[in-house]
């Protein structure tokens, strides 16, 4: 099944993705949907199910990469921002067509920051903790400063902006962040460069230990079913750490990997093409296969095979994060450049939409960047 955008996205590429009959199965079964983020080419997308077919949906944001979802909440890493949206569901269903959405998310929220370069972020209860990588720290938000710094790898000997480990990855375990990906044990302005194809570790932050070491560009740590379980990115591997100091290689992707989240049974794991301009260039993944693919792998984790993949054919060429949403099949999400997120009103007793209901609901629908539907 091929997804064909109408018209092109504002920078005239099209946009176009196939998502092949073990994804769409699965797609069928799973009970929820799925937000993906991609910096690369600026877009959240929301992957659902109309009952009949894969049903997807593009939204533009200014570099999104990390995100989480919390209940009916939903929260974006982008350049200069944190942006929190939450559920509408009384107006979702009110939402253009009546009846074709089951969720929308509108803002309800944003955390203005410099450019932090904010990789992963996750909620612990109404905590967002983020992982600042320009100050190679984990943190948490603040309405007096900027930033509120919680920890540093010991190697770190100060707070600066400088990216100096590229600390890029945080697992959550009972609500606190546990273990971080990092790039390299590095202390100077960008010395992680240096050592991009074998740098890479897994630490732990209670007492500072590396776990795993001799990683190429790790993402994407997730504590899972009593386990750890880390991306790396360079060799295309999802691993699951054996806690003696080694690793399972549970499979292996034709791409470079980004996102990663768990749905009954199964891993979503986001993979990414490598363009050779960039600091991405020469893994160890490129060696191994002829040609790599940018989209969704749907991986069994008892028989660690991929069982389905959504697959970016053009317009997209790298993955960020990946959350399911549990128990939503048709969602919508709204950005602060659109009417929708200044007329919408949800609360008890009351879901409509301010005046001029008309006029957006038809810029809606003619907005050629929202949503791309399977023939």
């Amino acid at each position: 099944m091929t997804q064909t955008s109408a018209t092109a996205d504002p920078r005239g590429e099209r946009l176009t993705c196939d998502a092949d009959a073990g994804f769409v199965e699965w797609m069928s079964a799973c009970g929820g949907s799925l937000a993906v983020s991609t910096y690369q080419a600026g877009k959240l997308f929301l992957v659902g199910w109309n009952g009949r077919q894969v049903s997807f949906l593009a939204r533009n944001f200014d570099r999104p990469m990390g995100l989480d979802v919390q209940g009916p909440r939903m929260a974006l890493v982008t350049t200069h921002a944190i942006q929190v949206f939450a559920n509408a569901p009384n107006l979702a269903p009110l939402y253009l067509e009546r009846g074709r959405y089951d969720a929308l998310y509108l803002p309800r929220a944003l955390y203005v920051m410099p450019d932090l370069a904010v990789h992963d972020l996750a909620y612990a209860g109404d905590t967002l903790w983020v992982v600042n990588t320009q100050c190679s720290c984990i943190a948490t938000l603040s309405l007096d400063q900027t930033f509120v710094s919680h920890w540093q790898p010991p190697f770190i000997d100060s707070l600066a902006a400088e990216d100096r480990c590229h600390l890029n990855g945080m697992a959550m375990v009972e609500g606190r962040p546990a273990y971080v990906t990092m790039l390299s044990q590095t202390n100077t302005r960008g010395g992680w460069r240096e050592h991009k194809k074998d740098g890479g570790i897994v630490m732990d932050m209670a007492g500072g230990e590396v776990l795993l070491r001799g990683l190429a560009m790790p993402h994407s740590p997730r504590w899972h079913d009593g386990r750890l379980w880390v991306l790396n990115s360079g060799h295309g591997q999802l691993l699951r750490l054996d806690g003696r100091g080694g690793a399972d290689v549970v499979c292996e992707l034709p791409g470079y990997l980004r996102g990663l989240c768990f749905v009954n049974g199964y891993a979503l794991i986001g993979l990414c093409k490598i363009r050779e301009s960039n600091v991405f260039g020469g893994m160890p993944v490129q060696q191994r296969h002829a040609e790599l693919l940018c989209g969704v792998a749907v991986v069994s984790l008892r028989s660690g095979k991929r069982v389905g993949t959504l697959s970016f054919t053009s317009g997209c060429t790298e993955i960020y994060d990946i959350r399911f949403l549990a128990g939503i099949h048709r969602p919508n999400i709204v950005n602060m450049g659109m009417e929708e997120a200044r007329k919408g009103v949800d609360v008890p007793g009351l879901a409509c939409w301010l005046p001029s209901d008309q006029k957006m609901r038809q810029a809606a629908e003619q907005r050629s960047d929202s949503q791309y539907n399977s023939p």
